[in-house]
């Protein structure tokens, strides 16, 4: 998604034209995650792994607190 009016969501990840990649999750995406009982929800009910921390991300963090939402991206396949 883009903005006319960008802003900054971290002072680790400034605004770019290129995409971040990373082999492990950005400090403030992680920090995003639940934590307690709801971190517990998401591993019994969803049978999320506890130890894939973007699984967790995208499963539980859509509807977050503050102006940051967490979307997979759709991506076209062939054939």
């Amino acid at each position: 998604m883009t903005s006319e009016d960008p802003h900054i969501i971290s002072l680790t990840l400034p605004l770019s034209e290129n995409p971040y990649h990373n082999k492990v999750l950005f400090p403030f995406f992680d920090g995003l995650i639940p934590e307690g009982w709801l971190l517990d929800i998401g591993e019994k009910y969803w049978k999320l792994n506890p130890n894939d921390r973007f699984e967790l991300l995208i499963n539980l963090c859509i509807d977050t607190i503050g102006a940051v939402s967490v979307y997979p991206i759709e991506v076209e396949k062939d054939g």
